[in-house]
């Protein structure tokens, strides 16, 4: 190399491929793509449903009535208690409504259907495991910011399978239950 094409060679891009006359420097190792498994069926509940005993209800009436007095005596805005009663109304008709349960299947080349729904992977930078008691669910983590993520709960016996397909193709992160999911499942909601 003259020393004009050593100036040269400084200034190129450096992922552009220079061309040599030896077969080693022109060997391009194939890429091996990944063998398509075949997409994982299976059906589980949308979410856990616990069981709420009547001393559950007992403590939300109680609750209820307290933030209700609050109102009343502190606060003197009765719209906050109007709002108290709607909320535990939606409360108590959430709580009673049994899960329905999906039909999900997780196909490499498509993404994840729930139900009719279909979640493309490329929309996921990540995913993550979590068990709960003897419920295990898979959380997609979106790459936007501000979208919310998939928990899909799955069967124990097909989760080497997903595992597997997703693991092809996101990388996976050690998820743990947060603060308010914790609260959530000690309250029974």
């Amino acid at each position: 190399m003259n020393p004009d094409q050593q100036d040269n060679y400084w200034q190129q891009d450096p992922h552009e491929v220079i061309e040599t006359n030896t077969p080693e420097a022109n060997y391009v190792e194939p890429k091996k793509a990944p063998v398509d498994e075949p997409p994982v069926h299976w059906m589980a509940s949308e979410y856990i449903h616990p069981e709420k005993n009547s001393l559950w209800y007992v403590l939300f009436v109680v609750v209820v009535l307290g933030l209700i007095a609050v109102d009343v005596f502190l606060l003197r805005s009765y719209s906050f208690s109007v709002l108290v009663l709607v909320m535990a109304a939606s409360v108590i008709v959430y709580s009673r409504r049994p899960p329905r349960s999906i039909q999900y299947t997780l196909s490499g080349k498509q993404g994840l259907y729930i139900g009719e729904r279909l979640y493309n992977l490329a929309d996921f930078k990540a995913f993550g495991l979590i068990r709960d008691g003897e419920h295990h669910s898979i959380m997609l983590i979106p790459i936007k910011r501000f979208a919310p993520g998939v928990s899909v709960y799955f069967p124990e016996e097909a989760g080497e399978k997903i595992v597997d397909i997703l693991g092809l193709r996101l990388p996976m992160e050690i998820l743990k239950l947060d603060a308010i999911d914790i609260i959530v499942r000690k309250l029974r909601l």
